[in-house]
């Protein structure tokens, strides 16, 4: 019998089942094995991963090659039999996924089963992109050993470039949404989302005149929600250490004479402005030329016309269209790193 660990979205478990009937006539399966939402076990006579790919909802299809009682000692012995799937000169990394209590953690078992694969194949463990996973899925009592070639779809591989590098000279002025309080902080939640998801270097908030002190203090307290909310999640997700990007007030006319005069590269976002298709090429090199780049984007008006004279770019991102407040930053930001990426690509 050949034994499958399928991995889906939780809900979606039952769907997955029905769907494989309709490739398999037999077969046997357990959903939410012990409990544990979002898995199926398939077990079949013969191998029909080919099958099982074929079903949309299922996310990742874990062939087992071995299992044994989830026990420390019992499933870092399996280094024995997994030793023959690993040849000398690969790399491969080992990723446990831990359900129920034991008296060991994951991190445990990767760091023993690893160092034992390592020292009875002389293969080099590689944690970023391996050719082999030696996959160790726990189910309480049960321990299961799968085996699968590098993975295709990953978020941190050293062949993608790091959009840090653009993203992290980047400064956001942007001018607040003023009106009723309750619209202010809502837009500002998305402004702060936006700019701590992009990692920028600093947002400036740049009103360009006097203004209701409440109405702004309204869209200050949503960009810290939005900004604070975004940065637990990134806490959690990254693999690495973020930092909350600095938030500071400016005045809009203040802060246009402040960069100029440090020789800042500055970039208008305004539907008054220039194709970015016609100025990419000099665009691409000024954008990795300067050392600090300053992206203005306006709020329920543009940015006032006298700027633009500043400026070394206006860009029209979407001729003939105009975005929302809160697009603005991210439509800015992705067509920069298209630009600065795809430029330097060619280049190389």
């Amino acid at each position: 019998m050949v034994k499958y660990i399928i991995k889906t979205q939780r809900g979606f478990e039952n769907i997955v089942v029905n769907r494989l009937k309709d490739y398999v006539e037999n077969f046997n399966y357990i959903v939410s094995p012990d409990g544990y939402h979002g898995v199926v076990i398939i077990e079949s006579e013969e191998d029909i991963e080919d099958k099982i790919l074929q079903i949309p909802e299922v996310e990742r299809c874990l062939k087992v090659y071995f299992e044994t009682e989830a026990e420390f000692e019992k499933i870092v012995n399996m280094a024995e039999k997994i030793k023959d799937y690993i040849q000398e000169g690969e790399t491969f990394a080992v990723e446990t996924k831990k359900r129920g209590k034991h008296d060991f953690n994951s991190i445990d078992v990767n760091i023993v089963l690893g160092a034992k694969i390592k020292d009875l194949t002389n293969a080099s463990v590689d944690l970023e992109r391996p050719d082999k996973v030696i996959h160790v899925e726990i189910f309480k009592d049960k321990a299961y050993i799968c085996i699968t070639n590098k993975d295709r779809y990953k978020k941190y591989t050293k062949d993608k470039r790091n959009a840090r590098e653009l993203f992290k000279k980047v400064v956001i002025v942007q001018m607040p949404y003023l009106g009723e309080k309750i619209v202010c902080k809502r837009f500002g939640e998305a402004i702060g989302r936006a700019a701590q998801g992009f990692e920028v270097k600093e947002l400036i908030i740049s009103p360009k005149e006097k203004v209701d002190a409440y109405e702004l203090m309204e869209f200050i307290k949503g960009v810290k929600i939005g900004q604070h909310s975004r940065y637990e999640i990134q806490k959690r997700a990254y693999p690495f250490e973020i930092s909350l990007v600095p938030v500071t007030v400016q005045d809009l006319y203040q802060v246009i004479r402040d960069k100029k005069r440090n020789n800042r590269l500055i970039i208008i976002t305004d539907p008054k402005g220039e194709e970015i298709s016609k100025i990419k090429d000099k665009l691409s090199y000024d954008l990795r030329k300067k050392k600090e780049i300053v992206v203005f984007c306006g709020s329920r008006e543009g940015i006032p016309i006298g700027l633009f004279r500043f400026a070394d770019y206006v860009i029209d991102l979407a001729p003939h269209m105009t975005f929302a407040t809160e697009h603005a930053i991210p439509s800015a930001l992705i067509a920069l790193w298209s630009i600065y990426s795809g430029e330097k690509s060619s280049d190389e």
